[in-house]
């Protein structure tokens, strides 16, 4: 996936690998749209994403408070784990991490690793000092719109460039899902990531979504993601998420999951850009 642009919309996933052991970058593009105006449709399954996207909180909302700093614990099977102090300024989609524990990212690099984006520019430090190598600076190119775009993913579902398909009511567990499919408009006929969303009939919530890898080739077997929420600042905030390999059907194995959780969350802290500067 490409850098994010100017925005308004992190799926994924921050998170995600395509098997348990590359973390996933999503779609992702900065939101340029005002969201708090009913669109015209153009078919049943917009409807019910802006549906959800009202009901979780819009990306007018999110802009509101205006930035947001957390924990991110990213964990695999095999017990490697990334934890970081987040930080992001919504308008320019600035973005800050800090690893003090960092098994899966940069695991070479022993001690605190800072990863930023100023709006402008990717940078990273190593226990105070500034690293220049293009490998590293890849990965930091990669982690921040990535983290960005899944704590954001539902608002951005919104952003131009989006298509929509209503693919059918099911009922799992005693739960009727309607079941979505998101695809993005690609340049150049580029595979692009897929989504397929699972939205409670009940709650109007996105209980579960599968989603594809397109950077990393894996476009026919999806993973599926599970979530579970809390309710922030008047936000629906899925803080606890698993994922694993699936089927189109949301099939899954007896085989462990990836967890993802935030904690800690606050938003309007008072960050300014110069926080994101190296």
């Amino acid at each position: 996936m490409k850098h994010p642009f100017i925005t308004s919309l992190s799926l994924i996933l921050l998170l995600v690998s395509c098997k348990n052991d590359i973390q996933t970058k999503p779609e992702t593009k900065k939101s340029k749209v005002t969201q708090n105006l009913s669109p015209e449709f153009e078919n049943k399954g917009h409807e019910l994403v802006y549906k959800m996207v009202q009901n979780a909180g819009n990306y007018n909302t999110l802009r509101a408070l205006k930035d947001v700093t957390y924990t991110y614990t990213y964990q695999t099977p095999d017990g490697k784990t990334d934890r970081s102090n987040e930080k992001y300024i919504f308008d320019g989609e600035l973005s800050y991490g800090a690893y003090q524990t960092h098994e899966r990212t940069l695991p070479n690099l022993e001690g605190l690793i800072e990863q930023g984006f100023d709006g402008s520019n990717y940078w990273l430090k190593h226990n105070g000092d500034v690293l220049t190598d293009d490998t590293y600076l890849k990965r930091v190119a990669f982690n921040r719109p990535t983290n960005f775009y899944w704590f954001t993913m539902f608002q951005k579902l919104l952003d131009p460039g989006l298509n929509y398909e209503y693919i059918e009511e099911k009922t799992i567990e005693n739960k009727t899902y309607d079941i979505v499919k998101i695809t993005f408009n690609s340049k150049d006929n580029k595979p692009t990531d897929i989504y397929q969303l699972y939205i409670n009939k009940k709650t109007a919530l996105v209980d579960q979504f599968l989603f594809t890898v397109a950077d990393f080739g894996k476009m026919e077997t999806p993973n599926l993601m599970v979530l579970d929420y809390e309710t922030i600042e008047g936000l629906q905030i899925p803080t606890k998420r698993k994922y694993k390999l699936s089927t189109w059907n949301a099939d899954v194995s007896d085989a462990p999951w990836v967890n993802v959780n935030w904690t800690d969350i606050k938003f309007n802290t008072g960050l300014t850009p110069k926080d994101f500067k190296i």
